[in-house]
């Protein structure tokens, strides 16, 4: 990522002509890093931020009042998004991490100076106040400084207030799988050229030349299918992943299955577009919440009923479970691999692989592995941005940030 050391000091050029710009500071650094972990995230909510796109960001915010929340969201929405589509991701993603999005007519004023820096601090911050009376804000750099924390922060130790920023985190989350070639034809400036409609072209002008039409191969992606286990083991976990499930579930071609001591398929109780609706269904639906776990014959059942017959071939399949077998594990392993010669790819995410000292030593973890094609880890914020990547194709790695033996 390139870096913010290029932007003029706000106090104004030197007379003899352009000087040096003193080198970065490591608070500067690490407000640069909060707001960063802002552009990842609406990464994962299915902005395209790409790296010319946050670099113009952060020299707009470098420019800007950068203490102040309407600055910092018009200077993202303005680098960051590049459609009509990007803007509702957007609207949601900034409330997350800074609180409620910047309305246009709003007018907030900086702490004096007014031109002062973005800067994150230890102890302390100044407080912001906003001229109509409203309740002070904290300045935006210590509000995208808490979010980039909380990305990086194990699920299962955090508090109440925590887990409702992330789940309005989660709530911006937009999952597609790899994508595909398929055998069907678009219209492009580039490619072969379309003989049907050129034809039709040409009779359309009486024969006249015309231009020759072309077409492309069209892309696809692939069918998901999510596979959660709500067991006992997984319960600190469970309500994360789910509504991360449910960012998969709004995709058209999204399957997700609870499993624990039964099968159930969800798909259809997190199909509502309302988070709160969808895990209301969901918690009726499923019956085996906080059970043991039959990892194998339910993986076997789902072969034989869905799997099998299509829903399976040449999809995605994510498994997330920290793979505590209570049944057979030779069973688990037989239908692991089974379900590896049906699915494109077979992800494994696993909450407990990011704890110092982790090795899948356990019957059923151990089993399956063989079997898997990428087995990453899925305890936090940070980890499952990372799992939406694996899933749309990007090669596994180290989750950032993540504490590993």
């Amino acid at each position: 990522m390139p870096g913010r050391e290029g932007g003029t000091a706000h106090g104004g050029a030197s007379p003899g002509g352009p000087v040096a710009a003193p080198a970065r500071p490591a608070a500067g650094a690490r407000a640069d890093a909060a707001l960063l972990g802002f552009a990842r995230a609406l990464r994962a909510a299915g902005v395209d931020a790409s790296a010319e796109r946050v670099h113009a960001f952060l020299r707009a915010v470098d420019v800007l009042r950068t203490g102040v929340r309407a600055d910092v969201y018009w200077a993202g929405r303005l680098t960051l998004c590049g459609g009509r589509d990007d803007l509702e991701r957007y609207e949601r993603v900034f409330a997350a991490c800074f609180g409620d999005a910047a309305p246009a007519g709003r007018t907030v004023t900086a702490p004096r100076p007014p031109r002062l820096r973005l800067v994150a601090r230890e102890g302390p911050v100044p407080r912001t106040v906003a001229r109509n009376g409203e309740r002070p804000l904290p300045p935006a750099a210590a509000l995208a400084s808490s979010a980039e924390v909380l990305r990086h922060r194990d699920v299962a130790g955090l508090d109440a207030a925590e887990r409702d920023q992330l789940r309005r985190l989660l709530a911006a989350f937009a999952l597609r799988g790899e994508v595909r070639r398929t055998a069907r034809r678009r219209p492009a400036r580039r490619g072969e050229v379309d003989p049907h409609r050129t034809v039709r072209e040409l009779l359309q002008r009486g024969g006249e030349p015309a231009r020759l039409l072309r077409h492309t191969r069209a892309d696809r992606p692939r069918r998901v299918v999510v596979l959660v286990d709500v067991s006992g083991s997984m319960a600190p976990y469970a309500d994360a992943l789910l509504r991360f499930a449910h960012a998969a579930a709004r995709g058209s071609r999204t399957e997700v299955f609870t499993v624990g001591t039964r099968l159930t398929r969800v798909t259809r109780e997190l199909s509502h577009r309302d988070v709160d609706l969808a895990m209301a269904a969901l918690a009726a639906a499923v019956p085996d919440w906080r059970g043991g776990t039959r990892l194998g014959e339910l993986l076997r059942e789902f072969l034989d009923r869905w799997g099998q017959r299509g829903m399976a071939r040449g999809a995605v399949v994510v498994m997330l479970s920290d793979g505590w077998e209570r049944g057979d594990p030779e069973l688990l392993g037989a239908q692991m691999r089974r379900l590896h010669r049906l699915a494109h790819r077979v992800i494994w995410a696993n909450p407990r692989k990011a704890r110092p000292g982790y090795a899948p030593l356990a019957a059923g973890m151990a089993a399956a592995l063989p079997s898997v094609d990428a087995f990453v880890e899925g305890h936090s914020l940070a980890a499952l941005e990372r799992l939406a990547a694996v899933v749309r194709g990007a090669a596994p790695a180290p989750v950032e940030g993540a504490d590993r033996a």
